[in-house]
């Protein structure tokens, strides 16, 4: 198999599991306090940025198949995990242990959630979203959420990554 296969197969791999994932636990993945399991993946870019673009596929088609504010999360969703993702690639420049690079991207994806409290904030407008928190509360609930998600799933990514070596599958 030659390398462009090999990438896009296994980029597919990662979109279509972060989709089924979303799907199975669609009730707790669109709350305030987020538990998207799936956030998961975004940790993959820790051992290779080439699962940048099945992450970003995951996230868009998840949205767009699921999100009760499908437009919205879209742009901001979409937004979040994009910039979030080039910042943890950015990172892992510089930060050589694996560890500390995994915990940086949760305090990323986590810090970043303002992108997605923004949002509501646009939904509430917009949509006449009826939300009773404000900015900050949705923020730290966000956060909270991403943070727990992305700080349990670090260590299952590790094991993987000890059977699979995402560094060099691509």
């Amino acid at each position: 198999m030659n390398k462009i296969t090999k990438m896009l197969a296994y980029n597919g791999i990662v979109a279509a599991l972060y989709i089924v994932i979303t799907m199975l636990i669609q009730p707790i993945a669109f709350l305030g306090l987020q538990f998207r399991l799936p956030e998961m993946f975004n940790h993959l870019v820790i051992f290779n940025k080439k699962f940048f673009f099945g992450i970003v596929l995951g996230v868009f088609l998840a949205n767009l198949f699921f999100s009760p504010m499908m437009w919205l999360d879209l742009i901001f969703g979409v937004g979040h995990t994009v910039i979030s993702l080039l910042i943890a690639i950015f990172v892992g420049r510089y930060v050589k242990n694996i560890w500390a690079r995994m915990m940086i991207n949760s305090f990323v994806f986590s810090f970043m959630m303002f992108i997605i409290a923004i949002e509501l904030e646009v939904a509430e407008v917009m949509i006449a979203l009826d939300n009773p928190l404000s900015f900050w509360q949705n923020w730290l609930l966000m956060a909270l959420g991403e943070f727990i998600v992305m700080a349990i799933t670090a260590p299952i990514i590790y094991a993987i990554d000890k059977k699979m070596n995402f560094g060099k599958v691509l």
